[in-house]
């Protein structure tokens, strides 16, 4: 069956030349115009593309909430379903970046996206953006502090190792040569003249002099003098922002003016009603139809590095299984979990990624989570081995539907078995690992 779905596969994407024409009018996401190809090819209704769009959906409920930034190393079988997603909290003035190797196959499709969860019964999930096809890199930037879940699934019958990688920048570029949000000693919606309005800025405080810089690309829209803020200048930034730069010792600009990132647009000073005041750059952005919005997290770079992989790499993919005792699995991959449960003894987990310590893990019912590295073993020596007779049946699955069987026994055969998982067992016969109903006769402690 996958022989026959993998063929029809190369035969669709031999057709993408002849139809690109008609996909430049196609508002359709990838996605849905992939799902599309599928339904025409009369693939759908097959228990692997059932599989496929269930692995998809099934990500996008039970995504784990991860800590920025986060890189995980995995591996995504061809002939399994799969799909990663992690829920991010990405503030507004920041830039969440998704950056994916697939080195295995670089002709995959990669179906990359950002969604919110608006929580709504009836339509609970919206898509903000999808990468462009072909593209392992994916960017998205907030109109307002959001949750955000990110979704990766490779299309059917594509996989391999691979490294993706979730971080979270400013969208501005600090704007005061060699400054940081070190030197920025007072915050937007500080109380101003004895509380009669709010500070709609950051002052970043540097000695006279110092380069006041373009914190984007854009046009100068104002230079002038105003009381309060002394020589100031209007830079629009390519997003819309306004991004206003007081108390300057000097302009350097004109009105009109296109600058890149890091062009001097003046100099550190203290003009205007900061006479008294040591030098710095009051730093203000603007949204259009909104005002002043807090430039924090327009220029706060995070201090946050990602964690040491100590998890062996060499195990993804493959099956392990859980001890005697001790093994739980968690929804996030953190000690602090509170949902945490312990998992039975000798249950079989597959690996699928991995990040510091923690292995992320699939459960043969189709639950994932994670687990540290250092509680699960290798399959090594097998629980029991016991006779199969003839007739017994091989299983892609722990489930006795009629699609799950890849074999039935012509001659009694041993099986070794490794881990339990309910009424079945993860055996191996004749070198291959695969499922068993799982054998009467108990593990003798």
């Amino acid at each position: 069956m996958h022989r026959t779905v993998l063929l029809v596969l190369v035969l669709a994407s031999c057709r993408t030349l002849e139809e690109l024409p008609s996909r430049l009018l196609d508002r359709r996401t990838a996605r849905e115009r992939y799902e599309a190809g599928l339904d025409a090819a009369g693939l759908s209704s097959t228990a692997l593309a059932r599989d496929w769009k269930d692995a998809g959906a099934r990500a996008l409920v039970a995504a784990p909430r991860v800590n920025l930034p986060v890189e995980e190393q995995g591996y995504f079988a061809p002939g399994q379903p799969a799909a990663l997603s992690w829920r991010v909290g990405v503030k507004r003035g920041q830039r969440l970046a998704l950056v994916v190797t697939f080195a295995a196959d670089s002709t995959a499709r990669l179906f990359m996206e950002v969604w919110r969860d608006s929580r709504d019964t009836i339509a609970r999930f919206e898509r903000l953006i999808e990468a462009d096809s072909g593209v392992r890199a994916l960017y998205w930037s907030p109109r307002r502090d959001e949750e955000l879940i990110v979704r990766v699934q490779p299309e059917l019958l594509r996989g391999g190792r691979f490294i993706a990688r979730l971080t979270v920048d400013p969208v501005l570029a600090f704007p005061v040569q060699h400054g940081g949000e070190r030197d920025i000693q007072s915050r937007f919606g500080a109380p101003r003249d004895g509380g009669s309005r709010d500070h709609h800025g950051v002052d970043i405080f540097a000695p006279r002099g110092t380069p006041a810089l373009a914190a984007a690309d854009g046009v100068v829209r104002g230079v002038g003098v105003t009381n309060l803020g002394g020589k100031v200048v209007w830079l629009r930034d390519e997003d819309g922002h306004a991004l206003y730069y007081a108390h300057l010792d000097r302009q350097y600009v004109t009105e009109g003016q296109a600058v890149k990132t890091g062009d001097t647009l003046g100099f550190v000073g203290n003009t205007g009603n900061a006479r008294t005041a040591p030098p710095h750059l009051h730093f203000g952005v603007y949204a259009r139809g909104e005002g002043p919005v807090d430039p924090w997290y327009f220029v706060y770079r995070p201090k946050a590095t990602l964690p040491r992989l100590t998890a062996d790499t060499t195990r993804l993919g493959a099956w392990l299984r859980t001890p005697m005792a001790g093994a739980v699995l968690r929804s996030r991959p953190e000690m602090r979990d509170t949902t945490a449960r312990e998992l039975a003894a000798y249950l079989p987990v597959r690996v699928i990624a991995a990040l510091g310590e923690w292995y992320r893990v699939r459960l043969p019912d189709g639950q994932s989570g994670f687990v540290q590295a250092k509680l699960l073993e290798s399959l090594g020596r097998p629980l029991k081995v016991t006779t199969l007779e003839v007739g017994s049946r091989v299983l892609t699955e722990p489930s006795e539907h009629r699609e799950a069987v890849t074999r039935e026994l012509s001659d009694a055969e041993k099986a070794e078995v490794f881990a339990w998982f309910g009424g079945f067992a993860l055996a191996r016969i004749d070198g291959a690992v695969g499922w068993i109903v799982r054998p009467t006769a108990r593990l003798a402690d």
